[in-house]
């Protein structure tokens, strides 16, 4: 054996929640996440056990989406979600039943829906944290760590509520997983100098930067990204190997875009008469994808040909062997010019696999068992383990980086979306004076909750994201102005001592996330 492959999944949602509403379209990302990627590799995992392969892999599971997923009332929406689905798969199957191409696929929707809905319900009893917990128990499973709400913390400009973000999250892992955080994923990948120190304070061991955090650092690292830095305060840093990394993500050069994978942007939601689709779509009637596609990527082309689920399990194999054969030849180059196993880190959004990528969680399977099965120059790993065996790395200062388009901040610092930073400084400068009030009363301090909550909920790296990437811009922008404005309106009350009980209620109902936070604790 010559060297590891550690496969890193980032999963990561904002936070959404509307309970004043019956049904809400930003909700089915929860949804749809769920459905296509998180079951899917819980499902992928269970096979592998099943089946004695060894693998490992390493999950960011960030405190949005674990709130998300513990929440009563989006899982009992989500269980509606999929029930629809299975409905809906169940009429397909009628509808098509002389079309010989395409009714095995409305066959294959159905089947997958009622036995996801089986693993949901009788698995893992309605909480599917408890299924990467029960993986990560066994070994096979590295879950790390993130910050509160997502925040791009190079922006945040103020080391106190850096500090609080990390915190915040660290609490929150603690209170799903059970466990202390070894690792954690930095949002966006993004490093600012002094985070390091943070990250030490609350025993985090390990993060992962993109390429150019590790190669620009105040030492030329002595193994360039297949090894990791450590920082002065203690913290190791990962880097990712851009080559893995567009070997899979990139739909142009990349292995989704293969023509027999399953297309994604051809979904019934668009493609079916509206009144027969009607049923299961938003109460606002407008259309939107459902999940059921039927259409292969084919080529270039708008005339797309049925998918083939055969030819796309084949060309999974013949990619997973590539990938393979790819780290296997690089992994034995690094291993004759460097003085321990090279460690390839190859990051990804999780929603790659199954929701963008309907064959992702596949090619991962197939990955993890001809890795197990062939015993050749590269093994899986993860970075805990990694550090296990070598304890001792290069000291250097990481560079100021992101994953963002260019490397560092300017996705998230634009013309689109600067116009949120100067609120968010007052705001933070205000929170500061409300957590010194003393002698507060009990309205006081759950008023004093709530302005946190919707202060951490305005931090959230995904609103100047999406201002930027120009589609939900105008959710993104409502999100962020309410939940200043809804900040404001608390300091105010507090500051004058008439705090509207009412208000307050309803807030605490609609920004329920971190429903046991003690503003105390992050003084």
């Amino acid at each position: 054996m010559s060297g590891y492959l550690a496969i890193v999944l980032h999963s990561h949602l904002p936070y959404v929640r509307h309970p004043e509403y019956n049904d809400f379209l930003e909700e089915d990302w929860l949804y749809e996440a769920v459905t296509e990627t998180y079951i899917p590799l819980l499902d992928m995992f269970d096979h592998l056990t099943r089946d004695n392969v060894d693998f490992h892999i390493t999950i960011s599971l960030t405190p949005t989406l674990l709130e998300m997923l513990s929440d009563e009332l989006l899982m009992k929406r989500y269980r509606r979600y999929l029930s629809n689905l299975i409905e809906l798969s169940e009429k397909e199957i009628k509808r098509t039943a002389n079309d010989l191409s395409i009714n095995p696929l409305a066959t294959l929707y159905h089947d997958r829906y009622i036995h996801y809905m089986d693993l949901f319900e009788n698995r893992y009893r309605g909480n599917i944290i408890s299924g990467f917990r029960e993986f990560m128990t066994a070994g096979a499973v590295e879950i790390v760590a993130s910050a509160a709400t997502h925040a791009y913390l190079p922006l945040i400009i103020d080391e106190k509520w850096q500090d609080t973000q990390i915190h915040v999250g660290v609490d929150t892992y603690i209170r799903h997983i059970g466990v202390n955080p070894n690792g954690i994923w930095l949002p966006e990948n993004a490093y600012i100098e002094g985070l390091d120190k943070i990250l030490n304070k609350y025993g985090i061991k390990y993060t992962f930067l993109d390429a150019h955090g590790i190669l620009n650092a105040s030492i030329r690292p002595r193994f360039g990204v297949y090894a990791p830095v450590c920082s002065e305060s203690g913290v190791n840093f990962f880097g990712r190997d851009i080559q893995s990394a567009k070997q899979v993500w990139s739909a142009k050069e990349g292995y989704p875009g293969d023509y027999d994978y399953r297309e994604f942007y051809r979904d019934v939601g668009y493609d079916l008469d509206f009144e027969y689709v009607k049923p299961y779509l938003h109460s606002d009637g407008s259309r939107s994808n459902l999940g059921i596609k039927y259409y292969r990527i084919t080529g270039k082309t708008d005339q797309k040909q049925p998918y083939v689920p055969q030819w796309a399990m084949d060309k999974v194999r013949t990619h997973a062997d590539n990938f393979i054969f790819n780290q296997g030849k690089h992994v034995e180059y690094l291993s004759g010019i460097m003085d321990r196993k090279p460690l390839i880190i190859a990051t990804y959004d999780a929603e790659l696999f199954g929701h963008w990528w309907f064959e992702g969680p596949d090619f991962l399977e197939q990955v993890f068992r001809k890795l197990h099965e062939i015993n050749g120059p590269v093994t899986a790993t993860t970075p805990r383990r990694y550090l296990e065996e070598y304890t001792d790395n290069q000291v250097a200062q990481p560079s100021q980086s992101s994953w963002g388009d260019k490397g560092y901040h300017e996705v998230w610092l634009n013309g689109t979306n600067d116009w949120i930073y100067r609120h968010l400084h007052i705001a933070q400068d205000r929170m500061n004076e409300l957590m010194r009030v003393t002698g507060e009363s009990r309205k006081q301090q759950r008023a004093i909750n709530q302005a946190l909550r919707e202060l951490l909920l305005a931090q959230s790296s995904d609103w100047p994201f999406i201002m930027n990437s120009g589609t939900m811009v105008e959710y993104a922008k409502k999100r962020f102005i309410s939940h200043i404005a809804r900040f404001t309106k608390l300091y105010e009350q507090i500051q004058n001592n008439r705090i509207e009980h009412r208000f307050l209620d309803e807030l605490e109902s609609k920004d329920n996330i971190f429903s046991w936070i003690d503003y105390k604790n992050y003084l």
